[in-house]
């Protein structure tokens, strides 16, 4: 589900959580090490993301971010917030070439750039 969280945030976090869970809280974040990260370059992504990121002329960046039951994998574009929301059942992740990642849901997909010295990067993922 992609959503703008810009507008009506209160209302789309009902169904976001319903979806992918709430937030960890901060003992089990701890106990993670940490459930998002930030300021991660994106080198490609479906149409209608596609679309959306051109309007930042090439400056797009995501945040991953975990949840108990799915990925929420959040961007800015003029001047908006949107979330790609993934539940676990429909994420796909691949690996293809030895730095880039990219994340699926059914129609929709992020390509995540992770350069070598990254080691926190491809620790999380």
């Amino acid at each position: 589900m992609l959503v703008n969280i810009s507008k009506d945030f209160n209302e789309k976090r009902e169904e976001i959580n319903h979806l992918i869970g709430k937030a960890f809280p901060l003992e089990e974040r701890k106990e993670l090490e940490g459930t998002s990260l930030q300021n991660i370059p994106i080198t490609a992504a479906s149409i209608e993301i596609y679309n959306l990121l051109v309007l930042n002329e090439g400056n797009s960046h995501c945040t991953i971010e975990i949840r108990p039951k799915g990925v929420m994998i959040s961007f800015r574009a003029a001047g908006e917030s949107y979330s790609l929301v993934i539940p676990f059942y429909k994420l796909k992740i691949y690996k293809g070439r030895s730095e880039e990642y990219s994340f699926y849901k059914d129609n929709h997909f992020i390509k995540v750039w992770a350069g070598a010295n990254e080691h926190e990067v491809h620790a999380f993922i």
